[in-house]
């Protein structure tokens, strides 16, 4: 599957299959992750992988309810680390650079799992405090994203996309 049909296939999924995922998708995701662009090739996040029960009830809880976190294989947690940007690009790099870096390095892994046949849903709903305990987070990094991936248990429509004319501006 190329990069294009990856983008126009992805869908936010909210029901997955029971059963683990194959360990060489998995890495494949996580490995795509690291290719995005990232400000000074710093790379000022990091990525949780959750697959024990009890963290991923703690993170549907934590976000809204949503319990298809708890019933999702596996859970990602995209983390940014301020501090790795801090070093270089001081106050802009902590309170934008590493939000960049890491909304983009969730995205490559959300469209690596579409192309190995896996399905994905973007969480951003969160109560930050609740995850940062459930996933003992130190150090200053703090969760962005959540990424549930999984099998898909049925297929999903897509969404009505705004047009060209309602995003692109032309000056």
């Amino acid at each position: 599957m190329d990069i294009i049909e990856a983008i126009q296939i992805r869908r936010s999924a909210r029901k997955f299959l029971a059963g683990e995922i194959e360990e060489e998708k998995l890495k494949a995701v996580l490995q795509v992750a690291t290719h995005g662009p990232s400000a000074g090739n710093l790379h000022p996040w990091q990525t949780r992988v959750i697959r024990d029960t009890e963290t991923k009830q703690a993170l549907a809880e934590a976000a809204q309810g949503h319990g298809f976190l708890a019933d999702a294989p596996i859970v990602l947690v995209f983390c940014i680390q301020p501090a790795r940007s801090a070093e270089r690009f001081g106050a802009r790099g902590a309170e934008l650079f590493c939000i960049q870096d890491t909304a983009v390095a969730m995205a490559y892994a959300q469209l690596a799992a579409t192309a190995a046949g896996l399905a994905s849903c973007w969480v951003g709903d969160f109560d930050e405090q609740k995850v940062t305990r459930a996933l003992k987070l130190s150090n200053g990094d703090r969760p962005v994203t959540i990424l549930p991936i999984g099998c898909p248990a049925a297929a999903v429509a897509p969404n009505p996309r705004m047009t060209m004319d309602d995003v692109a501006r032309r000056q």
